[in-house]
C-alpha cells in the first residue's frame, strides 16, 4: 500500500516527538560543573564537502495528469427581441458625362434676331493648347412707335494661345469686335411744333446708325514660385464711326514678399487712356476733345488669422496724371477687412472699409450704354472710402444667406445723362435729343444688399438678392439714372435627365433723367423714368450628349419699359435653337 505525502508528513512529524520526548528523559540526572575558561573562544568553521550523490525520486508523486470533460447544460431562454435584417444601401451611380472640346449654337427668334456662338480649341502638345471662339448677335428691329432704323449687330472674335506648366502658367490672346447701333431714341413729342410735313422730312433726314470697332491684344501669367504671384495686361484700341480714337494700356503684376515672418502682398498698377474726338457737345461744337489720363497704384497689404478672426490691413497709394490739363493729384485709400466666425460657419460677421481710382474710358461707357454721342470729357472716379458690415453663412446645409450694409462717398462718379436738342446740332445725327453724354458728380450712397441661395436638391437650385440705395449729392438735383432698387431671382430645374428649364425674374426701380429744350422754348425738366419688371424663361432637351435644342422666351409680360429715356426695348421676343459639341 502506497502513502500519499500527507500521511508522510504526519508519521514524520509523530517520530520526531517521540524522539524529543525520550531524549529528555535519558539526560535528566546530569549534574552541575564548573568551568573556567582561561582564554577566548574563537570558533572555527570547517570545509563543507558536496554531497555527490542524485537523490531518488519517488515515482508516487509523479503520478500523470488526469484528463477532466466539462459539460455545459444548454437552456433556452425567453425573448421578445427579434433583430431586423440588414439590407446593403445601394449608390447612385451616374453616368460620367462625357467632355467635348467644342461646341457650336444657332438660334434665330422674332424680330429677326439671329445669336450663334462657335468655340473651339486644340491641344498642341502636354500642356500647350490653341483656342477661338466666334460670336455673333444680331437684331432686325421693329420696336413699336419707334420712327427711326432700330437694329443692332455685335460679331466678336478672339484666339487665345495657353501653356499649363507646373512651375508657371501663361496665355496670351487677341480679339475683334464690331458693333452697329441706332440713336433710334427720339422724344415722344419731337417735331410736334412742326407742320406735319415739315416733322416727317426732318425725322427722314436722320440718319441714326453708328458703330464701334475694338481691337485687344493682352495677356496672363501665373506663378508657383518665386516673388511674382501672377501678371496680367492688355492694350485696347477703340474707335468708332465717328473718328474718335482711344487707346488703353493696362498693367497689373502681383508679388509676395516675407517680411519678419509676414507675408506682404503688394498690387501695383499702371493704367493709361488717352484718345479724342473730333467735336464736344456744346453750342461751339467745332472744337474737338482730347484726353490723356495715367494712374500708377500701389496696394500692399497682410493678412493676419487668429482663432476665428481674420484681418486683412493694407491701403491703397494712387498718382493720377492728367498730361492735357495739368491736373494731377495724389490718392491715400484704406484696405481694411475683417471677419469673425460667431457661430462656425452658420454666422460670420465681417466689415471693413476700401477705397480705390477708377479709370474711366470710351470703351467701357459704351458696354454699358451704346447709344452715347461721341463728344465725352473723360477724367477717373474717386471712390474715398466704402464703409461696410454684414453678416452671411448658412441656414441649413444646402441654404446660404449674405446680407450687407454700407456707405459709399465717391468723388467725380459717372453719371449718364439725356443729352438736349439744339439748333446748331441740327447736322448732327445724334443732336435730336436722341443720344446721351456723361457728367461727374460727387454723390455719398447709403446701400443695402440682401441675397439668399438654396440648393432644395441636385435638380432644384433658386436664388434672390435686392439691392436698395438712397443718394445724396450736393451740386445736383438728380443722381441721373441711378435706380433706388433692383431684385433680381432666378430658378432652375433639371426635370428629367433629358429635359431642363429655368426662369430669371428681375425689377429696376425709378430712375430720373432730364428731359432738355425739346421746342426750344422751355426749360429743362426733371423726367422720371418708370421702374420695369421683367421675365425671362428658358426650356431645353438634351436630344444625346452632343446635341441640345432649347427655346428661350424673354420680356414675357410685353413690356415696352424703357431703359433709357425715349428708348423702349422690345417687347415678347422667342427664340428657338440648338447646342452641338464635338471634337475633332
Amino acid at each position: 500500500m502506497k502513502l500519499n505525502s500527507r500521511n508522510k508528513i504526519i508519521i514524520l512529524l509523530v517520530l520526531f516527538v517521540v524522539q524529543l520526548s525520550f531524549a529528555q528523559k535519558k539526560n535528566e540526572n546530569i549534574g552541575t560543573e564548573t568551568v573556567n575558561v582561561v582564554k577566548p573562544y574563537s570558533p572555527t568553521i570547517s570545509d563543507a564537502s558536496k554531497v555527490k550523490e542524485t537523490p531518488s525520486l519517488d515515482d508516487a508523486g509523479n503520478q500523470p495528469k488526469e484528463t477532466i470533460k466539462y459539460s455545459i447544460l444548454s437552456v433556452p431562454v425567453a425573448s421578445t427581441f427579434t433583430p431586423s435584417k440588414g439590407n446593403a444601401q445601394a449608390v447612385d451611380k451616374s453616368k460620367r458625362e462625357r467632355l467635348f472640346n467644342n461646341y457650336a449654337t444657332l438660334g434665330v427668334g422674332n424680330y429677326g434676331t439671329l445669336n450663334a456662338e462657335l468655340f473651339v480649341t486644340q491641344d498642341l502638345g502636354n500642356n500647350d493648347y490653341l483656342a477661338g471662339m466666334l460670336r455673333h448677335h444680331s437684331s432686325q428691329g421693329g420696336i413699336k412707335d419707334v420712327n427711326l432704323n432700330d437694329e443692332f449687330y455685335d460679331t466678336g472674335l478672339n484666339i487665345g494661345y495657353g501653356v499649363n506648366n507646373r512651375d508657371v502658367s501663361w496665355g496670351v490672346d487677341l480679339g475683334y469686335q464690331n458693333q452697329v447701333y441706332n440713336w433710334y431714341g427720339l422724344p415722344a413729342d419731337f417735331g410736334m411744333t412742326l407742320p406735319l410735313g415739315t416733322q416727317e422730312d426732318l425725322i427722314r433726314g436722320i440718319n441714326p446708325n453708328h458703330s464701334y470697332n475694338t481691337i485687344s491684344v493682352g495677356g496672363n501669367a501665373e506663378f508657383t514660385d518665386g516673388i511674382f504671384s501672377k501678371i496680367s495686361t492688355r492694350f485696347t484700341h477703340f474707335s468708332d464711326s465717328f473718328s474718335s480714337s482711344e487707346n488703353r494700356f493696362y498693367l497689373k503684376p502681383t508679388f509676395k514678399v516675407d517680411i519678419m515672418d509676414q507675408a506682404i502682398n503688394t498690387n501695383i498698377i499702371v493704367d493709361h487712356v488717352s484718345g479724342s474726338f473730333e467735336h464736344n457737345y456744346a453750342w461751339d461744337n467745332t472744337e474737338p476733345l482730347k484726353y490723356s489720363l495715367t494712374n500708377f497704384g500701389i496696394e500692399p497689404s497682410f493678412v493676419v488669422n487668429e482663432n476665428d478672426w481674420t484681418l486683412e490691413l493694407g491701403a491703397g497709394l494712387y498718382y493720377a496724371l492728367d498730361s492735357e490739363n495739368s491736373g494731377n493729384k495724389f490718392y491715400i485709400y484704406p484696405k481694411v477687412n475683417a471677419s469673425y466666425k460667431l457661430v462656425g460657419d452658420l454666422m460670420i460677421f465681417y466689415t471693413g472699409v476700401n477705397g480705390g481710382l477708377n479709370q474711366n474710358s470710351y470703351a467701357d461707357f459704351v458696354t454699358e450704354n451704346p447709344f452715347l454721342s461721341p463728344t465725352l470729357a473723360m477724367r477717373p472716379s474717386s471712390t474715398q472710402y466704402n464703409v461696410f458690415a454684414g453678416l452671411k453663412g448658412k441656414l441649413a446645409n444646402n441654404v446660404s444667406y449674405n446680407l450687407t450694409g454700407s456707405y459709399l462717398n465717391e468723388k467725380n462718379k459717372a453719371l449718364f445723362k439725356s443729352n438736349d436738342y439744339t439748333e446748331d446740332f441740327s447736322n448732327q445725327n445724334y443732336g435730336f435729343g436722341n443720344s446721351f453724354g456723361v457728367v461727374y458728380e460727387d454723390i455719398r450712397t447709403f446701400r443695402f444688399y440682401g441675397e439668399l441661395k438654396a440648393d432644395f436638391s441636385q435638380n432644384v437650385s433658386f436664388g434672390i438678392n435686392g439691392t436698395f440705395n438712397s443718394y445724396n449729392t450736393d451740386n445736383v438735383v438728380e443722381a441721373w439714372n441711378l435706380p433706388s432698387m433692383k431684385l433680381s431671382s432666378t430658378l432652375d430645374v433639371n426635370i428629367t435627365k433629358q429635359w431642363y428649364a429655368g426662369l430669371n425674374v428681375f425689377y429696376v426701380g425709378e430712375r430720373k433723367d432730364m428731359q432738355h429744350n425739346l421746342n426750344l422754348t422751355t426749360d429743362p425738366v426733371v423726367t422720371t423714368l418708370k421702374s420695369y419688371f421683367d421675365a425671362n424663361a428658358h426650356l431645353g432637351y438634351k436630344y444625346n450628349e452632343r446635341l441640345t435644342f432649347f427655346l428661350k422666351l424673354n420680356n414675357i409680360g410685353n413690356q415696352a419699359y424703357q431703359k433709357w429715356l425715349n428708348y423702349p426695348v422690345q417687347g415678347f421676343q422667342v427664340l428657338v435653337g440648338g447646342n452641338y459639341k464635338f471634337d475633332f
